[in-house]
C-alpha cells in the first residue's frame, strides 16, 4: 500500500505493509478512542514526477498491467507529469473535508508501488527546474 500524506508544506509518499482496509480500520479505531473527528471517502490524489526521468516509460508499460485502473499518467507541462491515483482520502477537517491536509492511501501491485515511490523520491531530490 502507498500512503501519501498531504501537508501545508508539501507531500510525503511512503510504502506501508498493511492493506488499505487494515490501515484505515486502525485509523478509525484510533479516532473513535480519542474522540477525534474523521472523514473517510473514496477519492483520487496526484503526485508530480519529473518528466525527464528515464523510468517513466517503464512506469507507463507497467501501468498497462494494472487491472484495477487505480493509476493514470498525464503530462502537465514540459517539466512534470502527474500521476493520478485512485484510493481513499482521510482527513479530520469536517468543515472542509476536501481540504489539502490529510492522508491518502491506495493499493497497487508491489512492483508498481516500488517504481512510483522510487520515481517520486528522485523527483524530490533533484527537481527538474534546478537543472535549467
Amino acid at each position: 500500500m502507498l500512503k501519501v500524506t498531504f501537508m501545508e508544506t508539501g507531500s510525503h509518499l511512503e510504502p506501508l505493509p498493511q492493506s488499505p482496509e487494515e490501515w484505515i480500520g486502525v485509523r478509525v479505531l484510533l479516532a473513535m478512542r480519542t474522540a477525534q473527528r474523521l472523514v473517510v471517502e473514496s477519492s483520487t490524489a496526484t503526485v508530480l514526477l519529473r518528466s525527464d526521468l528515464a523510468d517513466l516509460a517503464l512506469l507507463e508499460e507497467m501501468m498497462k498491467d494494472e487491472a484495477s485502473g487505480a493509476i493514470a499518467l498525464c503530462r502537465c507541462d514540459t517539466d512534470y507529469v502527474e500521476v493520478s491515483l485512485r484510493g481513499t482520502w482521510i482527513t479530520s477537517d469536517l468543515a472542509n473535508p476536501r481540504e489539502t491536509e490529510g492522508v491518502f492511501v491506495t493499493l497497487l501491485s508491489p512492483c508498481l508501488e516500488a517504481l512510483v515511490l522510487k520515481l517520486w523520491q528522485i523527483s524530490q531530490v533533484c527537481p527538474s527546474s534546478l537543472w535549467r
